[in-house]
């Protein structure tokens, strides 16, 4: 199982989306707090279909609450600041992604604390700013299950 971590995640439906692929994925979703929204708020529940019974939500205080109370084998970051590109990374079942809001991305102090070579980046046009979170958590998650083998997938 890998986890998902949202870092202070900012719009619903993005949430809601990432909780319907974890659902489906058998993936943790962690949301470290604060919120920019309300678990029960009608966007996030539309986006997420009915999928919310079935997906493993925790909510932390801050990342090193998370760090300490899930103590993933190792945490790597996705930003348009990384250096490596993530598709020449390995990856293990127990690892965990990160992904920062949605109009700021990850604090440099955030992606400091992980080291150069855990903040990966997707390939994108140069001139491009950013995907959109929830492709961006779809491609990150679909190719780390990828290489351990769909574990537990039909």
């Amino acid at each position: 199982m890998f986890h998902i971590v949202l870092y202070e995640p900012e719009i619903p439906p993005n949430t809601g989306n990432i909780i319907r692929l974890c659902a489906n994925t058998g993936m943790q979703l962690h949301l470290i707090r604060p919120l920019a929204f309300e678990l029960d708020d009608s966007r996030l529940k539309r986006a997420g279909l009915d999928y919310h019974e079935f997906a493993q939500v925790r909510e932390h205080d801050n990342l090193e609450a998370f760090i300490q109370q899930v103590a993933p084998k190792r945490l790597f970051a996705l930003s348009t600041h990384g250096q490596s590109c993530f598709f020449e990374t390995r990856f293990m079942d127990g690892d965990a992604f990160l992904f920062g809001p949605e109009t700021r991305g990850l604090p440099e102090s955030v992606r400091g604390l992980l080291g150069k070579k855990n903040v990966l980046r997707l390939p994108m046009m140069k001139e491009s700013r950013s995907l959109n979170l929830a492709n961006t958590v779809a491609i990150v998650l679909y190719e780390a299950w990828r290489q351990v083998g769909f574990g537990g997938a039909q």
